[in-house]
Parts: structure tokens; sequence; C-alpha cells
């Protein structure tokens, strides 16, 4: 069987994160492009967009159903909001001209967070790919589970894109019953890496992480507190801030990896082992990068 490599401090003490340049300005130090929510989940992508913050990113735009931007914007000043057409159910919808236009302005770019519908975020996969965007792309949620048909096009990105499923998303990339992807998580991970040349994310209470070469990579911490909704808003939003500092893609997913289950730990420890929230994550976060 092949090698499960621990994920722990001794392998980030040996692969360091990018640090900023001590006179970047806020476009140097990255810039990250998230889309997403709902009308049903309308703070989804707060978690997103201050995760991405307290990793180190420079700046951060979401775009999201018109009736929550707002809102958004004044929930959070330091980030920019860009409304987008909805459905009668609260989806994103209609003109992505705005999207697209984003996409060329930014670093990294993530796709999904708190959003249901898998047939839209598909729909905004595609405009990127065909933007030939080199920005780097996590995917998230919905927009994983409209991997299946793209995986010849995603594959062929320069840049490997970050996937981060849950055992149900990542089902839907495979085409496959959950309970196949329960029997033999560490081949699964791995056939999904190879089959959308991603690095891909299975999270659960031993997150595997697999490369397209097969390099996989196993990380047991963090608890069953991370268990809770909008964890998952949480680890994108960390890895698209690692990426839009530069980090590469096994880098950002490793150490994003790595920063949320400590981050749930640290508050397992403080606040209790369950019943801790997705947002109480994030303040731990910068104080974790600076102890590696």
């Amino acid at each position: 069987m092949a090698e499960r490599i621990p994920l722990d401090s001794d392998w980030l003490r040996e692969n360091p994160l990018p640090p900023p340049h001590p006179h970047a300005d806020k476009n140097a130090r990255g810039r990250v492009f998230a889309v997403g929510g709902c009308a049903g989940v309308p703070g989804g992508l707060l978690l997103t967009a201050e995760a991405a913050l307290r990793t180190g990113a420079g700046k951060v735009q979401v775009a999201s159903v018109a009736s929550s931007t707002l809102a958004l914007g004044i929930a959070m000043p330091e980030i920019a909001v860009i409304p987008l057409e909805e459905d009668a159910d609260g989806e994103i919808c209609g003109d992505l001209k705005p999207v697209e236009a984003a996409f060329q302005r930014c670093d990294a770019v993530i796709v999904g967070p708190a959003m249901y519908n898998g047939e839209i975020a598909g729909r905004i996969v595609d405009r990127l790919l065909a933007a030939d965007s080199d920005a780097a792309l996590v995917l998230d949620c919905a927009a994983l589970t409209a991997l299946g048909s793209r995986a010849a096009i995603l594959s062929r990105r320069a840049r490997p894109a970050v996937l981060t499923p849950h055992i149900g998303e990542m089902a839907a990339m495979l085409e496959c019953d959950a309970e196949a992807i329960e029997k033999d998580r560490f081949a699964s991970v791995r056939g999904a890496a190879e089959r959308f040349g991603a690095v891909v994310v299975l999270k659960g209470a031993t997150s595997l992480i697999a490369d397209p070469s097969g390099r996989t990579f196993a990380y047991a911490g963090g608890g069953v507190g991370l268990a809770t909704g909008g964890s998952g808003d949480v680890l994108a939003g960390i890895a698209a801030g690692l990426a839009a500092r530069g980090a590469q893609p096994l880098d950002a997913a490793l150490w994003a990896v790595w920063l949320h289950g400590e981050a749930g730990r640290r508050c397992a420890e403080r606040i209790g082992p369950i019943g801790f929230l997705a947002r109480e994550l994030l303040a731990h976060v910068p104080g974790l990068m600076r102890a590696v």
C-alpha cells in the first residue's frame, strides 16, 4: 500500500509559507475572489471571506445573491461585494459577466461555498475555465457536485485546483455511492486527485489529502467539534487565502487542513470539545501561522 505521509508541524516547518515582502501593499499581499452564497445561507460566504483575510490575503471580493451583498459588506467592511441576480429559490442566476471580469483581477478564486445549486456553480466554473485565468482555484460545496462531466478540462489546468469535498461531495465527484468512498477512502482520494488533476482534500475525522502524482497525506487532529455548520466554508477560505499569497496548491491545501484542525483543537480546549462555532476558529489562524 502506498505511504500515508503524516501532516504535522515537522512537515510544515520544512515547507514554510511564502512570507510577504516587508513593503508589500494590499494588492501584492494577494487578492481573493469568492463566488457563492444563497438566500438560504446568506452568511456562509462571510466565513470564507474572513478566513482568506485571516491567512494574510490583502484583498477579498465576494459575489453573491443581491439580497445578501449589502448585509455582507456592512458585516465585514474589509471586503468588496458584487451583487448578482437571483432566482425564486434565492440562488445565483442570470448575467455572470461581473464574475468573469473579476476573474482577471485576482490571484485566487473560490467557487461554491454556501451554495446549493450545482448547476449554476458548474456554469461559473465553466466561465472560469474558459477565461483561461492563471489564478489559483479552490472549489467547494456546490461546485464539487458539478465536476463529474468537467474532469477532463479541469485536469488540463497548468495549476492544479484545490478541491475540498466531504464524503457525499466526493461521491458526486466520482459518480458513485458514498458507501464505496467510505469503504476505501485512501483509494478514493488518490483516484479523485488523478482524475481531476487536482489536489483533493477528503474531509473527515482523519482528513486525507492527495495530489495528482499520488502523494497522500493524513491529518487526524482537530476533533469532532469541527463537524459543524460553516466549518467547511472556513477551510476553503483558508486554502484560497494561502494560495493568493503564493503558496503552491498542495502546500496551500496542507497548511489549510492543519490550520483549520489546530484551530479546532484550540477551541475544544478553551470552549469544549463540541459546541464551538465555525466563526470562532478564525481568530486562532494568525497565531497558529506564527507558531510553526
